[in-house]
This record gives C-alpha cells, structure tokens and sequence, in this order.
C-alpha cells in the first residue's frame, strides 16, 4: 500500500557551479509529495495522514521562507547570518536532488511507524521540474 501527502513552501538558495542564471540567489516556490509505503495494520491503515502531517511539517517549517545553502558556500551563509536572515545550511549543493534526499533523511530520523517498509520524497522546484528520492527502509 502507498499513501502520499502533498506539502508547499517557499525557499530561496543558489548553485555558485552552475553556469546559467541558478548561480544567483533566487527563490522557488517548492511542492513535495512525501510517499509511505508499507504494510496495511491491524486497522487496515497504512499510516495517518495526520501523522505524516506531525513527521513532514517541522522539517518543512524549518525550510519555510528560508535560505537553504551548502556548506561550503561560506560567502553566502556568512551575507545570510549578517542581515538575520533564515538559514539552513546542509551538507551538499542546494540541487532539487540534495533538497529531496535532505528532507528523506530528516523523516527517517523521526518517529515513522514499523510497518513503513519505503520512503519517496518527490520535491518540485518549478510546476513542471522535480526530482525524486526514494529509500527501502526494510
């Protein structure tokens, strides 16, 4: 069985690599479709929409109107810090690809239920643009 749950926000961040407009900081108006799978319980669920709302939503308000950036990338934190900005700062480039494994990790720290066998996280940088992680947890 899957269930999914369809989340939105806004970031902003940069690529300093690419060679195009995206090594400038802009901001996207992010959708994810965050995807369980698994083993139906004793109550013929798979997992509450409601729980999955309790895991998604703290990550997802930490990225809210924020900047995500690289680590790496110590001009940028260091503008971002200076006017008090929100700053999320992970351990890779700021790719639509980094940004749904980053979430991926953040929901398999949390308190998912044992009978999730498979994460998907689907997280969309424009309407038509995505990228796709998904890990087998069992």
């Amino acid at each position: 069985m899957k269930v999914s749950k369809e989340f939105h926000w806004e970031m902003a961040h940069r690529l300093p690599f690419h060679s195009g407009r995206c090594k400038n900081l802009h901001g996207h108006s992010y959708k994810a479709f965050i995807q369980f799978e698994g083993q139906l319980d004793h109550n013929g669920m798979l997992i509450d929409f409601y729980d999955i709302f309790k895991i998604v939503n703290p990550i997802l308000d930490e990225l809210d109107h924020s900047i995500i950036c690289d680590m790496n990338d110590k001009e940028l934190i260091e503008i971002a810090k200076k006017i008090n900005e929100r700053v999320v700062i992970i351990d890779s480039p700021t790719t639509a690809e980094n940004i749904s494994i980053y979430i991926t990790k953040r929901i398999l720290n949390s308190n998912i239920p044992d009978n999730i066998s498979a994460i998907t996280v689907r997280v969309y940088e424009t309407l038509d643009a995505f990228a796709e992680h998904s890990v087998q947890i069992k």
